[in-house]
């Protein structure tokens, strides 16, 4: 068994694809590999996705301590921006893999 943050995995497959699995996290992840960005660059770079779902795995992100949310309030509009911690940074090998895999699946099936 494979602990992290108070949940059980059965293997460290299953705990890698607990933490990133899903539909919305690896493309959060891949769009966050190049650098910070403003959640509306987020929205915009995923215009499918709901702003609560989004929301949502952004902060499930950051619970995790895969994402830094900074919020800027020195003067208004208010400006949250995301980047990748240390920790998540250790992802954008696999995110490379995952994005390189699916280019290689949408080569194959043209």
């Amino acid at each position: 068994m494979y602990k992290f943050k108070g949940k059980e995995y059965p293997c460290c497959a299953s705990l890698t694809m607990g933490i990133i699995g899903g539909k919305w996290k690896t493309v959060i992840l891949f769009h966050l590999s190049d650098g910070a960005l403003r959640y509306n660059a987020l929205r915009k770079l995923m215009p499918s996705v709901t702003e609560r779902t989004l929301s949502l795995q952004l902060k499930n992100l950051e619970e995790d301590g895969i994402l830094l949310r900074k919020v800027y309030t020195s003067k208004p509009p208010l400006k949250v921006e995301y980047s990748l911690t240390e920790f998540g940074k250790t992802l954008v090998p696999l995110i490379q893999s995952i994005a390189a895999w699916g280019n290689f699946a949408a080569s194959r099936s043209a």
